[in-house]
């Protein structure tokens, strides 16, 4: 192994960099030689392969602990600054935030995709190797499809806000105490829990159909963001009773996670990463379309 200084490091990774995103552009958008059109097949899966790929999750994170707590040392570290910068007087805003992670984290875990990708493959992995994505050929499509999941994450805040002005609001609460209080006991504040909650689960619906395969796959093999994302429908559609049960373990998962100061994220968010990654492998089956090179 050829030890370089940082400098070297550094130019070499974004000279990589530069190489993917010109090739990812392409990939997202097609190019009519690199993206194959080709749609991949869909197996029907059941509450078994979602076991399994928790067993594997759990087996990939023991593996790569280490590794994986320093990536994703950033989900608590974020949450806590936003829960700081929405802590004054926007304190209405801070579940939708926290719940609100569920739709981008998706996107938030293709590094640990990345290496159970390379796991599987008997290549070497370190803590470095998630952001092997970063030159990845299909990067520009991840990249696409991630801003369509902050542009819906967006939209639910902004939901979020508007069924707390028209039932508790437009003032914000004066202290979390008092914040509470009109929540679960005033109608206006049950009010607020039903809607908040249903629109929040018509958006967790929308994100976990359009993404709880597509991010592996354009990491996987070369396809385009319309293939991906087609897939990810097709997957839900034919398996919808075992992709709500993952929903739901997701959702638990990132909950349970998130009450300790969102510290639990950090053994929560790897694991459901590295189990996304074997669910993907359960529900699209080997074809031809072409794999990526890292």
């Amino acid at each position: 192994m050829t030890i370089r200084n940082p400098i070297e490091w550094s130019y070499h990774q974004a000279t990589s960099l530069s190489r993917a995103a010109a090739s990812g552009g392409r990939a997202a958008y097609g190019d009519g030689q690199g993206v194959n059109a080709l749609t991949p097949s869909i197996r029907r899966i059941g509450v078994a392969d979602l076991k399994y790929a928790l067993s594997k999750g759990f087996e990939d994170f023991g593996v790569y602990r280490t590794d994986v707590i320093f990536v994703c040392l950033i989900y608590p570290v974020a949450g806590l600054l936003l829960a700081a910068l929405f802590g004054g007087d926007m304190l209405q805003m801070l579940f939708p935030l926290a719940s609100g992670f569920a739709l981008i984290g998706p996107f938030a875990a293709i590094g640990l995709y990345e290496m159970s990708r390379r796991r599987e493959e008997g290549l070497p992995v370190s803590w470095a190797d998630a952001f092997g994505v970063l030159w990845s050929p299909s990067f520009g499509a991840i990249l696409g499809l991630g801003l369509v999941l902050l542009a819906i994450f967006l939209a639910w805040l902004l939901a979020a806000q508007a069924i707390y002005a028209a039932t508790l609001g437009p003032a914000p609460p004066a202290d979390m105490g008092s914040f509470l209080n009109e929540v679960f006991t005033t109608s206006q504040g049950w009010t607020l829990i039903i809607a908040g909650v249903g629109v929040g689960f018509l958006f967790a619906v929308l994100v976990l159909t359009i993404s709880v395969v597509s991010f592996p796959l354009l990491l996987d093999r070369r396809v385009g963001v319309a293939t991906a994302v087609w897939t990810s429908v097709r997957a839900v559609m034919a398996n919808p009773g075992t992709m709500a049960v993952w929903g739901l373990i997701v959702t638990a998962g990132l909950v349970i996670g998130s009450i300790p100061l969102l510290v639990g994220l950090i053994v929560v968010m790897p694991v459901l990463g590295h189990a996304t990654w074997h669910l993907y492998r359960r529900v699209v089956a080997p074809g031809a379309i072409p794999r990526t090179t890292p």
